[in-house]
């Protein structure tokens, strides 16, 4: 027999999810969600009540009640964050949305920056944030969480819950918004569905056809086999949660990403939550300030405003704003340059009350350290945030890694200028997807500071990592050259006591490092001061023949000592 889910019904009856649910309620099937199967004598009990409903009724004309007021909410295009495990098919899942590349020309093939795309399905506009899957964007995946009104996980069907699939569960849960689970590549050969499903229950995420209340949706991005329903889902989820947003309200908007464009000037890209963010309006973005001078949609085109769950990239501003900073809408820029540098006058004192001694111990510890400071640059916000996080992971003990500096934009004099006035520190420049302008570079070789670029953030971790290890000296690693054992002893006048030794492996080395050993125990490490084949100084005696040995500094030698010959080596970095 012919079963529909509820939302199916809701559609055909031309009403929302939601009063077919209340419907449902009133007839005595309480429990269910949008999602729930109904049979199809269920479904006709719903259609009569709807008839019924709808069915008009001859009585006297009521007294015109009073206009309700307009209301200030109205529903809003969801906002939605794309999670999941590197490689899952984030990207594919949202190229098969939009009809657009990301990944491609990207360095490493991982989509580095957070963009936001708006696509229409239904007639009604979905916004879309692609968060990249690689462990250095934490912050960037937690950030995209909490500015989204749902957070689709992308689960690989043929790989399963990954280490950065439960790293998103959290962000999810901490910013507590619904979450649709997509299961992907369920075209591939080795796909098994039941096996995900299974995982994510262990997790607490049980299916709805398990009585959860976890929405899965299987589906191929590549072929696009299911993203119908995916879309479906989201916006069944968006009515259900009652997303909604005043065009009229104060403005609640915030920057998801933001870049220096060499023709353009400082761009961010911002997603508004609630009122109305328009051309010429005077805003303030962390200690960024202007007049938008422009809106601009994901297609590049003008807006003259952006309404709530719209994307827009804002040209016009002071300086590029972090990404996460919120915008503030003020009555006019100079107001807002107000604003602004008394925000950049309290950072500068909080940096300096944080970098300054407070005693003489502090200042003494201080000068003994040992500090590799860096100058960061990087194409985008997202990319520095990036950056940033991956530095702030690198440890090595007895050195300290401060970044002194970080700013979007290319390498420039003054970066160099900011890293060799740094006294008694060793400083490095890096930059992370950006070029190092011409003045920089030479003065750069004339200040004897250190400038590199990378454009995968894997390489710049691993040399900045090697940089913090030099600062610490060589790494020593002993190596074993031979053994010998103390057959007889002497005691000589006026140079202390000679072993008379039989070299059992290896070989003997004079200036070699010696560990002494009596009945399996250490008792002596030291320095091989001579030694003797016969009445002859050797430089070395191997293995099978007898020498004298003299180690310095210990007359405590007995015969039965194992004495173990080993030099040290620098391990190179």
């Amino acid at each position: 027999m012919t079963k529909k889910r509820v939302y199916e019904v809701a559609r055909e009856l031309g009403v929302s999810s939601k009063e077919v649910l209340g419907a449902l309620e009133e007839l005595g099937m309480a429990g269910l969600r949008a999602v729930s199967t109904l049979s199809e004598e269920d479904a006709q009990v719903l259609r009569e009540f709807f008839r019924e409903r709808a069915a008009p009724v001859v009585e006297a004309p009521p007294e015109p009640p009073p206009a309700p007021p307009k209301p200030k909410g109205q529903p809003r295009p969801p906002v939605v964050a794309v999670l999941g495990h590197i490689d899952h098919g984030k990207t594919t899942l949202l190229d098969t949305i939009r009809k657009t590349r990301v990944a491609a020309g990207e360095a490493g093939g991982i989509t580095q920056s957070i963009g936001a795309y708006q696509a229409t399905f239904h007639g009604r506009a979905i916004t879309f944030i692609d968060t990249p899957g690689h462990r250095a964007f934490t912050a960037m995946r937690a950030r995209g969480a909490q500015i989204t009104d749902i957070a689709v996980l992308v689960v690989a069907a043929d790989d399963g819950v990954m280490a950065q699939t439960l790293e998103a569960i959290d962000h999810i849960k901490a910013a507590g918004v619904p979450m649709i689970v997509a299961i992907n590549k369920m075209d591939k050969p080795g796909a098994n569905k039941d096996r995900v499903v299974q995982d994510l229950a262990k997790l607490g995420f049980a299916p709805e056809e398990w009585g959860g209340s976890t929405i899965m949706v299987p589906l191929s991005a590549l072929t696009g086999q299911g993203v119908d329903d995916l879309l479906e889902m989201i916006l069944l989820v968006a009515d259900m949660e009652g997303i909604s947003g005043d065009p009229e309200g104060e403005l609640e908007a915030m920057v998801i990403e933001s870049s220096l464009d060499p023709s353009r000037g400082p761009v961010a890209t911002v997603i508004v939550k609630n009122g109305t963010l328009r051309e010429r309006d005077a805003i303030v973005v962390g200690s960024a300030y202007g007049r938008i001078r422009a809106l601009l949609d994901h297609r590049g085109e003008r807006l003259p405003a952006a309404p709530p769950g719209t994307p827009a990239v804002v040209l016009g501003l002071s300086a590029v704003p972090p990404a996460g900073e919120r915008v503030e809408r003020v009555s006019d820029p100079n107001e807002a340059r107000r604003i602004a540098e008394e925000r950049v006058r309290a950072e500068v004192e909080a940096r300096r009350a944080v970098r300054a001694p407070r005693t003489f111990e502090d200042l003494l510890q201080a000068a003994q350290a040992k500090k590799l400071v860096v100058v960061l640059k990087a194409a985008t916000a997202g990319g520095l945030e990036a950056a940033r996080h991956e530095l702030g992971n690198l440890k090595a003990d007895g050195v300290e890694l401060e970044i002194l500096h970080a700013g979007i934009g290319p390498v420039t004099e003054s970066d160099v200028l900011l890293a060799s006035a740094e006294q008694d520190m060793q400083p490095l420049v890096v930059g992370y997807a950006v070029r190092v302008e011409g003045k920089a570079a030479r003065l750069a070789e004339v200040r004897g500071v250190p400038v590199r670029t990378y454009d995968i953030i894997y390489d710049l971790a691993l040399d900045v990592e090697r940089a913090l290890k030099r600062l610490l000296g060589p790494e020593l690693r002993e190596v074993k050259v031979g053994e010998a054992e103390v057959l007889k002893t002497f005691d000589i006048d006026g140079v202390g006591r000679v072993a008379g030794c039989t070299v059992r492996s290896g070989r003997v080395v004079r200036g070699a490092r010696v560990r002494a050993y009596r009945d399996g125990k250490e008792v002596f490490v030291g320095e091989i001061a001579s030694l003797k084949r016969f009445a002859d100084d050797v430089r070395e005696v191997q293995a099978g023949r007898e020498c004298g040995i003299r180690v310095r500094d210990w007359n405590e030698v007995q015969p039965g000592d194992t004495l173990e010959i080993y030099t040290v080596e620098e391990v190179p970095v």
